[in-house]
């Protein structure tokens, strides 16, 4: 099932897919030549919200869960895609090392990482599971639901090289994203290759950075284009020194909240936009939906109770929040079966693979939907979202998962620039 605007099917958003449903060729052409200057994430996932009158990425992940929500008819896609990023970085690799996150009794994200190594298998690796868990010291069963088993064995340390106990791999791939900060055991490796590089982790790196990267990337994609770069990018701004439990810096993030309402009323007017704008604030790193809060005016800032500074005092592994990201908020008018939807979607390399809705039934179409409750329909690709029917209507589903893939790889190619300006900071690798 389709999940469908609940919009009528008119205003900008429908004149931007028909904008990029005309200019294939320019599009295709201008990522071509995009890629030609920067090296693409090894996989990406991205949140798409679409308002109806703008179409925008709302977080980009480096290290994404959940491929068991992709598709099963996107699977050969996804080999493909990744036996060109192994081709292009380690074409003589014959094993790799997957590193899956800390928490090893979440089924659901295990079940993930069964289907990344299918993926990777099936490119011609061997591939094994390392965990960085203290709490793994010998080689562990875990049992799936869906009968599946996964080995999960701890990582060792065999001079600049890991590996396990008798296997040295050409490369290692994290599927953990370094929330607890970067362990000693994967700093200062040889000719190992590691991806994605250490300062794609959250120890390092930062949601504001990532944004200002997308800023420059839509600025001449919408060039090319011949479109308002607002339509496809949302505003933001950064705040440090917070302490949300001594309510220290409260008093700047609610001007800064302010000042970010402001412009976006701007832009509303200029589009005769009746809708009411909002700001959400979220911690500059990390993942999994948490420390996140939206709001419509500076006074709610200033007003937050025990339990909501509390919410966004800590992110995962229990890290203390002190930077934010103040992002415009983008409301997301689709649904399925009356409840809102946004479209999350998945690349490997450089190419769009699959994606998934994720679907809240308690939320509203202005809120948060990466929160306890959400859960997961595949994308219903009847063709690969890269082949649009350039001659049907914009509404299609073919052509508005175009658009979708479109706006992920603007936010792949904003990670790959974000990731090379910070590249000092991998020579811990």
């Amino acid at each position: 099932m389709v999940p469908h605007l609940v919009t009528a099917l008119t205003g900008p958003l429908l004149e931007l897919e028909k904008r990029m449903l005309d200019s294939t060729a320019q599009i295709e052409r201008w990522f071509r030549l995009a890629w030609q200057e920067n090296t693409p994430p090894f996989y990406t996932s991205v949140d798409v919200r679409n308002a109806g009158f703008k179409l925008a990425p709302v977080d980009t992940n480096l290290f994404p869960g959940g491929f068991n929500n992709l598709p099963a008819d996107s699977l050969p896609l996804a080999v493909q895609a990744a036996v060109s990023a192994i081709d292009k970085i380690c074409p003589d690799a014959k094993s790799l090392l997957l590193v899956p996150e800390r928490h090893t009794r979440n089924t659901f994200y295990l079940t993930n990482v069964a289907r990344l190594m299918q993926i990777l298998k099936q490119t011609g690796l061997e591939v094994r599971l390392g965990s960085l868990s203290e709490d793994i010291v010998a080689p562990t069963q875990l049992d799936l639901p869906d009968g599946q088993h996964l080995l999960l064995e701890p990582v060792v340390r065999k001079g600049s090289r890991v590996g396990l106990k008798d296997f040295d791999p050409c490369a290692i791939l994290l599927n953990n994203d370094l929330s607890a900060g970067i362990p000693d055991v994967l700093k200062n490796l040889g000719s190992q290759v590691l991806l994605p590089p250490l300062q794609a982790g959250w120890a390092v790196r930062r949601k504001t950075k990532h944004f200002a990267a997308y800023d420059g990337v839509t600025e001449s994609f919408g060039e090319m284009l011949g479109i308002d770069p607002w339509l496809i990018n949302p505003y933001f701004s950064g705040k440090a020194g917070i302490n949300f439990h001594e309510r220290v810096g409260e008093d700047e993030l609610a001007q800064a909240v302010d000042a970010l309402l402001t412009r976006i009323r701007s832009k509303y007017a200029e589009y005769g936009i009746t809708e009411t704008p909002y700001v959400v604030v979220k911690a500059d790193a990390g993942t999994y939906g948490m420390g996140i809060m939206t709001v419509k005016s500076p006074e709610e800032l200033l007003n937050l109770n025990r339990k909501q500074r509390n919410k966004m005092s800590v992110v995962k592994e229990g890290l203390e929040v002190t930077e934010v990201i103040l992002q415009e908020g983008v409301h997301t008018f689709e649904s399925l079966n009356d409840s809102v939807a946004e479209p999350v979607v998945y690349m490997i390399d450089r190419f769009v693979v699959g994606g998934f809705y994720r679907v809240h039934t308690e939320r509203g179409r202005d809120e948060n939907l990466n929160a306890p409750g959400m859960h997961f329909v595949p994308l219903a690709f009847e063709t690969p979202c890269n082949t649009p029917d350039c001659f049907g209507n914009p509404d299609a589903a073919p052509n508005r998962f175009y658009a979708y893939g479109v706006i992920g790889r603007l936010a792949a190619l904003a990670a790959s620039i974000e990731l090379e300006q910070t590249q000092s900071i991998g020579d811990l690798s």
